[in-house]
């Protein structure tokens, strides 16, 4: 049996300089990615650049630029343009009865005239090439030339490393689909930090007088603003927490000197285990039970199924804990009032409470996304074709109606994440939203910004990935992307 011939190693990089120049050209004409290129490349340009310069001075037939200069000269065409500019100038002053002095006319019609000179010796060098089947080279088509040299790819790899990863990133449409979210994503937590650091800088409550106590001297308060920055400017703080954070250091918190990151670390995951356990079984009850009711329109099941999801969506979550603290914990003892790590049966009333509105939302939008679906002229076309009622309703209904529901699911996932903290206060769970809530009355700035932050991130993640299911369910967005 004959082996499969392997690509050589100059076949191999030959290609590679393909994609690189291919999708350098398409980067070049987005201002945003050629600035972004050139900063993380620029020993590489800095090169290029030079090689240009030097490039284009040889390059360009020394002949030819020689010869337009001197037809130019013969032909006494500054000159001429100088006198005829000179003329135009002296009766606009007239007609406009202006004052102006002839030196500052000829110096006016000086200017003009060798504008127009180089102008018209560019135009003729460009012709005279064109001619002769060649071409100004620049500096893009410098760059793509060099980069299919192997040499230059080699000696460049290092230097320019995270240039050609971001080039290559950008040359798969979904990598580049997904590190474009990502960088968003860094802007959105950005935006945060500041918009968060701001209402908390102009809170009226003072963390130090909070924290000592009425009875603390203008001393102590001054030494505790000094030990935490707090007698800096508003800017220095802003950039002492985001510095921290970029470098994740979420500093100390104002009450008891404790780590803001440990303290994070300890009470996120139970805040995030709460969220995607209610999610799941959300989203396990509530598409069946939307596609159910857009199946039977109108039918018991339907009016049945959208009258609990209404009540879903107008309990509010603190009454419905109460409520089921009050009968299965207190009146039927069947499940323990307040979460602990240990119990597993204390996680199932915060995980319906918190699931119950992101079940009714699903489950409507669910209904009413496959209802508009089900009466479109492809599902009738497939009904026609024979196509299983199944077939029908799973690949063709449900799969083009799954973009809004997606949409729904993370709009309340975040939700879920980030109002977590009236569950957590009911069930008395020590998470990362009764965290925040027991920090903003000081205000606990670190460990505030620190619970935020990791929200925002996690946020963040959830919409990225919500970004990508999108392509994956709708064929006309991977068209996009790759087109893009």
């Amino acid at each position: 049996m004959a082996r499969k011939k392997q690509p050589s190693p100059s076949t191999e990089l030959f290609r590679l300089s393909d994609i690189i120049s291919e999708t350098y050209k398409k980067i070049r004409v987005r201002p945003a990615y050629s600035f972004f290129l050139f900063v993380v490349g620029f020993p590489v340009h800095l090169f290029v650049l030079f090689y240009y310069l030097f490039y284009r001075n040889r390059s360009i037939s020394t002949e030819i630029s020689t010869q337009v200069q001197q037809e130019l000269n013969e032909a006494n065409f500054y000159n001429e343009l100088v006198e005829r500019y000179t003329l135009q100038l002296e009766r606009k002053h007239a007609f406009f009865d202006q004052s102006g002095s002839a030196k500052q006319i000829q110096e006016t019609a000086e200017k003009w005239a060798n504008d127009a000179r180089l102008e018209k010796q560019e135009e003729l060098i460009r012709l005279r090439l064109e001619e002769r089947g060649l071409e100004k080279p620049s500096y893009d088509q410098t760059f793509q030339t060099l980069v299919h040299n192997p040499l230059f790819l080699i000696l460049s790899f290092l230097p320019g490393i995270l240039m050609y990863m971001v080039i290559l990133l950008y040359s798969n449409p979904y990598t580049k689909y997904v590190m474009e979210r990502f960088v968003m994503t860094i802007f959105v937590i950005m935006g945060v930090v500041v918009i968060v650091f701001t209402l908390l800088y102009m809170s009226p409550f003072d963390p130090a007088a909070n924290i000592l106590g009425e009875g603390a001297t203008k001393e102590q308060i001054a030494n505790f603003n000094h030990i935490y920055g707090l007698d800096q400017g508003y800017l220095s703080q802003l950039w002492n927490n985001m510095k921290g954070i970029a470098l994740f250091d979420l500093g100390t918190s104002y009450t008891g000197n404790e780590d803001v990151a440990a303290s994070i670390a300890r009470k996120f995951p139970i805040t995030l285990t709460l969220t995607l356990i209610s999610l799941f079984f959300s989203v396990l009850i509530a598409i069946p039970v939307g596609i159910i009711s857009a199946t039977k329109p109108n039918s018991f099941f339907d009016y049945t199924f959208m009258f609990i999801a209404l009540l879903g969506l107008s309990i509010p979550n603190f009454w419905q804990g109460l409520i089921f603290i009050l009968n299965f914990s207190i009146k039927l003892g069947w499940l323990p009032a307040t979460y602990s790590p240990e119990n597993a049966a204390s996680i199932i009333m915060p995980v319906v409470v918190l699931g119950t509105g992101l079940t009714a939302a699903v489950a409507r939008m669910t209904r009413s996304s496959t209802l508009e679906v089900i009466h479109e002229d492809y599902i009738i076309t497939a009904k026609a074709k024979g196509l299983s009622r199944r077939v029908v309703l799973w690949r063709h209904a449900v799969g083009n109606a799954i973009i809004p529901i997606i949409t729904v699911i993370g709009l309340q996932f975040g939700g879920m994440l980030g109002g977590a903290a009236v569950t957590e206060k009911v069930f008395n769970i020590s998470g990362i939203g009764s965290y925040i809530v027991d920090k903003q009355f000081i205000p606990d700035i670190p460990g505030i910004l620190g619970g935020v932050v990791y929200t925002a991130i996690t946020i963040s993640i959830v919409n990225v990935f919500i970004d990508i299911l999108y392509a994956f369910f709708d064929p006309r967005i991977r068209s996009k992307m790759k087109q893009y």
